[in-house]
């Protein structure tokens, strides 16, 4: 029988220490939560457990319970507390106990029914899974815009909703599709690299939500390939995404014996090839930093030539270019023009410098990208038009009838051609 009871406290013992080493809990922390648990069990049984000791060895799965009472005369007042014992109860565990003696009992577990076990089993889980929330919540709230790596184990929703990942420790992730780069496509077991974005609680339980899409995931990888970078002979000025496809790096060396895009890019571009990679083709420009506005502009728009550079009153810089750099500066999609406003600081607007051209110069019609939608440009060339001037000396009814094009529509755009030779 003793041997079945030790049995059983073993089992018990053993059970949860396995649970806690699972949820990376050490074991004096397991040891707190059992001696608590089980003098929970007491206090409910008992009343007190002042009088008790627990012991207990998680790494053995040992344990021991006993509780500890003073002999009294079987007449005396204090027979009922519960730290005293009676005389003639004492003598039944041993008949040479006299009064004023001490008697340690052994505590079993059956002892306190099955369902009080049960009911302190479910306790006991509950209360490791909460420390478990704590201790995520606690290690990663200081990780903040760092750089980890993770594994995916499981993806939801078709279009990938959330991807689900855990890192060395087993700690579940989140990358939600906001945080993805548009060319991301993950399967189950795959490594990923990702800047912890925000850490926070909601209704009890952490969640870990990290991005690829941040600016600072790019400045991680920066550091994490380029040495001079992470050892600060390179500073990151600022930079600024449009998430797969095309980000500005602004640089700047405090030494004048290096390079600082040169340094970036590498030999034959080794060094930036592999960030490129990592971002899915993500188009990297890399930009010596300056505090010479005009000169900031013009590296900001890139590839483009800039004629002139004119700082408007309304706190707008306008730009001006032979019209054949105009799309170079606007790049595919606008994303170029875009991504230098926001790296200056400064609203830009791109015009052509039509004094420089000649009088019978032509504009192609893609250079109109960023004020004719796609596909008009694509009728008007359906129907054999491939400049500006060739549009305008067709004719608003000319070009109703023979293209696709409402009347309202080819007006406005007679108005935007006519416009670039006034």
């Amino acid at each position: 029988m003793a041997k079945a009871q030790l049995d059983e406290k073993n089992k018990f013992i053993d059970s949860f220490a396995e649970f806690a080493r699972s949820k990376n809990i050490d074991s004096n922390t397991m040891t707190d939560l059992l001696e608590e648990v089980f003098r929970t069990l007491i206090r409910r049984k008992y009343g007190s457990d002042e009088n008790f000791d627990v012991i207990i060895n998680t790494e053995s799965g040992d344990l021991e319970m006993r509780r500890f009472r003073l002999v009294v005369d079987d007449d005396s007042e204090d027979i009922y507390d519960s730290d005293k014992i009676p005389l003639s109860e004492a003598r039944k565990i041993e008949d040479d106990f006299e009064i004023g003696e001490e008697v340690a009992e052994d505590i079993q577990l059956e002892d306190f029914g099955r369902r009080a076990i049960l009911t302190a089993r479910q306790t006991l889980m509950q209360k490791i899974k909460d420390l478990e929330k704590g201790s995520l919540y606690e290690r990663y709230k200081d990780m903040v815009d760092e750089l980890i790596t993770a594994e995916v184990y499981q993806i939801l929703g078709r279009d990938a909703r959330e991807v689900l990942l855990t890192d060395s420790e087993n700690s579940e992730l989140v990358l939600p599709r906001s945080q993805q780069i548009p060319k991301d496509r993950f399967r189950k077991g795959d490594t990923v690299k990702a800047v912890v974005h925000k850490v926070e609680m909601l209704n009890g339980n952490p969640k870990i939500i990290l991005s690829r899409t941040s600016p600072v995931f790019l400045e991680c990888l920066f550091e994490q390939e380029i040495p001079e970078v992470y050892d600060g002979l390179i500073t990151i000025k600022k930079i600024v995404r449009e998430p797969g496809e095309r980000a500005k790096v602004a640089v700047e060396s405090y030494d004048d014996r290096i390079d600082p895009v040169g340094a970036c890019v590498g030999m034959k571009g080794s060094r930036i090839h592999s960030i490129v990679r990592e971002l899915n083709n993500e188009n990297i420009d890399v930009i010596n930093y300056t505090e010479n506005l005009d000169l900031y502009i013009s590296r900001a728009l890139s590839p483009a030539k800039i004629s002139n550079i004119v700082l408007e009153e309304n706190g707008r810089i306008s730009v001006y270019m032979k019209p054949d750099q105009v799309s170079l500066a606007i790049g595919k999609g606008g994303h170029n023009i875009k991504l230098a406003s926001r790296l200056v600081g400064y609203e830009i607007d791109v015009f052509r410098d039509v004094e420089e051209a000649d009088e019978d110069e032509d504009i192609e019609l893609s250079e109109f990208a960023d004020e004719i939608e796609g596909w008009i440009l694509e009728e008007l060339r359906r129907i054999g038009l491939d400049t500006a001037k060739s549009v305008i000396e067709l004719g608003k009814d000319v070009l109703v009838k023979r293209s696709d094009l409402e009347e309202e529509t080819v007006e406005h755009i007679l108005h935007l051609l006519k416009k670039e030779f006034e």
